[in-house]
């Protein structure tokens, strides 16, 4: 039996599984492994010294037998070492980790297919801290194994952390479809610490453009740290502005009317903002109905939708000369929404007509704002920012997460 188990743990010269105890009641395999004595590597300059003595007993979890729960118990050895009294590594499982290596690639596996440490934890039979451990110690093991890829188109957006205002920054890899770092916060100088943290010196010089919304800090910080870097304000975000300015104007409206009795806008939001394309019958007849009247959010209906032509102009001129034309039609609506919307744009246009150099937006971030919602609803919410960013990185970071 002792043979069995270490052939099955894969121990090599100096360990040897000792004994091996079956516990019915408790649906648990304990086993004791020792090491030989003698000699043993130093985990610090891998010279090998001197067995001095044994450290406390460690247990870890290792793989489950016939569904039994399966401990490793060993007591590694202690080096007499240049480098002091060191404890030696032990074959199976990493440094300071309660889990041995094969049972952290398990856990690994079920945490991705399960898209968050809540089922997963369940189904390993652990607590939600232990699942998180071996979520950070899977992405500081993919951190470390990243390289200097090239790296043409960035993104840099924010996500809400918890409720009372707490922001996450989040830089992304457009091309390559991944989150390259989260920081805590939104001004410039997390923003530069993001990037600093994110990208070597050698890719902050490859960066020919970064997708981001009106932000000045975002803009500050990418004028900072990536100089040589495009500005594309994010269509998205441009569209979003532009819906706002539709439902202030239809808040506003709907109030005035409700007091003469008319009721044409109640219920009307959704018509207002979606799509056409995606609307229904009833949706579309109550659109129609709000356009025949030539009502004041019509009118900022009309210009929301306009502006979608801008994005399929030839080239950056004959788009700045459709922003002319559209900029003029809006300040004709004489509505202080679409003229604070469209000064808005005005201001920013230049770093809009970037997007005609590069054709670059935050559609990767905006998928990922989904992706991350369905953790944080997985876990029940963060209170912890470094857990929060810990399962970003480990679901959308693309990384080698294998032990």
């Amino acid at each position: 039996m002792e043979e069995h188990y270490r052939q099955l743990l894969g121990l090599g010269e100096g360990w040897r599984v000792e004994r091996v105890y079956l516990n019915t009641k408790g649906r648990q395999v304990d086993i004791r492994v020792e090491h030989g004595g003698g000699q043993e590597k130093c985990p610090h300059c891998k010279a090998t010294g001197d067995i001095y003595d044994k450290s406390p007993e460690r247990r870890c979890r290792h793989l489950d037998t016939m569904q039994f729960a399966t401990v490793i118990h060993a007591s590694p050895p202690r080096i007499d070492c240049r480098c002091g009294v060191v404890t030696a590594e032990v074959p199976w499982a990493g440094r300071h980790s309660r889990f041995t290596l094969a049972f952290e690639r398990f856990a690994v596996e079920v945490l991705l297919a399960c898209g968050g440490p809540g089922k997963a934890a369940s189904l390993l039979g652990l607590d939600w801290k232990q699942a998180q451990g071996i979520m950070a110690r899977a992405v500081e093991r993919g951190m470390g194994r990243r390289g200097e890829e090239e790296m043409a188109w960035a993104g840099i957006d924010e996500k809400a952390f918890r409720h009372g205002f707490h922001y996450v920054s989040m830089l992304t890899d457009i091309e390559g479809g991944r989150v390259l770092d989260v920081a805590e916060g939104r001004c410039a100088e997390d923003a530069e610490c993001l990037i600093a943290n994110a990208l070597s010196e050698r890719q902050r010089g490859m960066v020919c453009g970064v997708a981001m919304d009106m932000s000045a800090a975002y803009e500050a910080a990418v004028r900072k740290m990536l100089p040589d870097a495009d500005i594309v304000h994010d269509k998205f975000h441009i569209a979003k502005l532009l819906s706002d300015a539709v439902d202030k104007t239809r808040r506003r409206e709907h109030g005035r009317l409700c007091k003469a009795g008319d009721t044409t806008l109640k219920g009307a939001r959704y018509a207002l903002l979606r799509s056409p394309a995606d609307l229904d019958e009833e949706e579309r007849a109550q659109l129609d109905a709000i356009r025949a009247r030539s009502l004041d959010v019509a009118k900022a209906w009309h210009l929301k939708n306009l502006f979608a032509d801008f994005w399929t102009r030839r080239d950056k001129a004959c788009a700045r000369r459709f922003f002319d034309f559209w900029f003029a039609e809006a300040l004709k609506t004489g509505l202080s929404t679409v003229k604070k919307a469209a000064a808005t744009l005005k201001s920013h246009l230049e770093n809009i007509l970037t997007y005609f150099d590069s054709f670059i937006t935050n559609a990767a971030a905006e998928g990922f704002n989904s992706k991350i919602q369905s953790i944080i609803s997985s876990a029940r919410g963060f209170r912890s920012f470094q857990n929060f960013r810990t399962s970003i990185l480990f679901y959308c970071a693309a990384l080698s997460l294998f032990p």
